[in-house]
């Protein structure tokens, strides 16, 4: 409450002076730099080392620019800028990069930390030196000579920094205490602006939002994961620094509560959990899947099946590391006596379970929407539209993925399971047979459409004769009756194109006599030839016989004798040594 009266006290009084002092107060858009310089130069993708570069090198340019050097190339003498100095503006902004270019490089050592600890130290050490800053520029921003509006936005950027210490720290309540008070400074500055200007505080409420629910999670109140659930649900597109500290958050949250988790049952089967990274997933999970049901739109939804996704692929891998590194269970992958698999290979097939039917889902509610799209007349001819090769090669992946699902290591002897595969993998064919069809109906090649609905139809008849053995098994799979009656209306629709398209083909054309008498000396009309399918001539026209061209075969080359020419042939006499010899001094034969 105090500090709301302070800030209203200055707002007012900010109203009240703004048409006699606008020429004379110092006034720093400080929120608006920030953002500008932060979006600009590097931290649109994370990359605060790049955004350091251009602190350190906007702040040489400032010192150059005001003469305010810190000594000489040989010495280094140390200054400060103080409330006398304030005759430009750019006194303050020289204070504000340094608070930025140490805090860009706390989070930049805080990117490094996740695989070096020890730089955690030094990360803390940039935080609290950031903060020394900010704290600073709040006191030379006391100074009757700068204006109300900068007075409340640098105690607004202190109260950032200090909660961000004080986060890293751990310690909650004083960090929840800083960024309230951020909070309600910025609250109440949206408030007195128009709504252009306002965006940029509502944006700062966003960011600081997620950690003061976090704050209030670690103080006591354990409603706080569902408070950050639903800010990740509605905070849209993925590539935000907003989503990213959602989930760094959330992930931290479960952390803490996977400390009490310590087994999971699956089929009748309990299996202790001791892998920490696998006990956060699994404490997440039904918070996800409820996430996902909860999506507005399309986007969203596929953005959390995609993070889902990518922790359980995370997951499975931490527990194959497990695996490999336990040299007994590589040893004995099955008990001697029971014949069962081990809990961590059994683990390992329950995440290989939820990893291969998340795939599943994803792909039949892309395969939904796209049908849903399909259905659509499309507006623009010029664009591609979805067509069901489309949605075959969705159906596709999902046969692939349930083909993966009946080979998990534990469960080849669990018929039930192999039952409720079996049964999943025969709807998924029947809708990838039904969309084969319609592909097919576009080209015109109505016979074969027709097989394939007779296909469509077997499939779901024998869906729902083996459901009743299974109960439940259909409740998470899609309607098979609206199926069947899709593929009946489309057969109906299928055969009266059929009949059309026939109707529409051209008929064989009639032979038509051409009279040759009295046709070179006098005009006559003829009513068969200026008709739709006029006939002059046969065509193509009849075979005729033709000699052949004649072949000639030398017959008589075979019967030639010649004459021997062995006299005409030089002999050559095989010689032996003697021979050899008699070459060699020159007498030969």
């Amino acid at each position: 409450m105090a500090v709301e009266k302070h800030v209203e006290a200055k707002l007012v009084g900010m109203d009240e002076n703004k048409e006699n002092s606008a020429d004379e107060g110092l006034s720093l858009e400080i929120l608006q730099i920030i953002k500008d310089s932060q979006q600009q130069h590097g931290l649109r993708h994370g990359d605060y080392q790049r955004y350091r570069g251009y602190c350190s090198r906007r702040l040489r340019r400032l010192r150059k620019t005001l003469g305010f050097k810190m000594g000489n190339r040989h010495k280094f003498t140390g200054k400060k800028v103080t409330v006398e100095m304030l005759s430009d503006n750019r006194y303050l902004l020289l204070v504000l990069m340094e608070a930025e270019r140490a805090w860009s490089y706390a989070m930049q050592l805080k990117q490094e930390a996740n695989t070096e600890p020890r730089k955690r130290f030094h990360l803390l050490s940039r935080l609290r030196k950031a903060a020394k800053h900010g704290e600073h520029l709040e006191r030379l921003c006391e100074s009757p000579r700068v204006d109300a509006k900068t007075k409340l936005e640098a105690q607004a950027y202190t109260a950032y920094l200090t909660g961000m210490v004080q986060f890293e720290l751990q310690q909650w309540k004083t960090a929840m205490e800083a960024f309230n008070k951020c909070k309600t400074i910025c609250e109440k500055l949206a408030s007195a602006f128009t709504e252009e200007q306002a965006v940029l505080y509502h944006r700062r409420v966003e960011e600081i939002s997620p950690n003061i629910r976090y704050c209030a999670y670690n103080i006591g109140d354990q409603n706080a994961i569902n408070d950050l659930m639903q800010m990740r649900l509605s905070a849209g597109g993925g590539g935000s620094m907003l989503v990213e500290g959602l989930e760094t958050l959330i992930t931290q949250t479960r952390a803490k509560q996977a400390a009490t988790m310590s087994e999971v049952e699956w089929r009748g089967r309990t299996v202790p959990v001791k892998i920490d990274k696998a006990r956060i997933f699994l404490l997440g999970l039904a918070d996800n899947e409820a996430a996902i049901a909860q999506a507005a739109d399309e986007e969203t939804k596929e953005r959390l099946y995609e993070t889902l996704l990518a922790e359980c692929r995370d997951t499975i891998q931490a527990v194959r590391e497990e695996i490999k590194v336990d040299a007994k269970q590589r040893e004995r992958a099955v008990d001697s006596d029971s014949g069962k698999v081990s809990n961590l290979l059994y683990l390992h097939s329950y995440l290989t379970y939820i990893k291969l039917w998340t795939v599943v889902k994803r792909n039949e509610s892309m395969a939904h929407a796209l049908h849903a799209k399909l259905k659509e007349p499309q507006q623009d001819e010029s664009k591609r539209g979805p067509r069901p090769q489309d949605l075959i090669r969705l159906y596709d992946i999902i046969l692939q993925s349930l083909a993966e699902l009946s080979g998990l290591q534990g469960l080849e002897e669990d018929h039930t399971f192999q039952k409720e595969v079996s049964l999943k993998t025969l709807v998924y064919k029947a809708y990838r047979c039904f969309f084969i069809a319609q592909s097919y109906v576009l080209v015109k090649k109505w016979s074969e459409a027709l097989v394939l609905y007779e296909r469509v139809l077997k499939y779901a008849r024998e869906v729902q004769s083996k459901a009743k053995s299974l109960n439940n098994s259909l409740k998470d799979l899609p309607d098979v009756q609206e199926l069947i009656s899709e593929v009946n209306a489309e057969k109906y629709s299928l055969q009266a194109a059929a009949i059309l398209d026939t109707g529409d083909t051209a008929e064989t054309p009639q032979q038509l006599q051409v009279k040759d008498n009295k046709r070179l000396e006098a005009f006559h009309l003829d009513p068969a030839l200026v008709g739709k399918q006029p006939n002059l001539v046969q065509f193509p026209p009849d075979f005729q016989p033709i000699p052949c061209k004649p072949l000639f075969f030398d017959l008589a080359l075979n019967h030639v004798a010649f004459p021997p020419l062995d006299d005409k042939v030089e002999q050559k006499v095989k010689g032996g040594l003697t021979g050899y010899i008699k070459g060699i001094f020159g007498s030969g034969s």
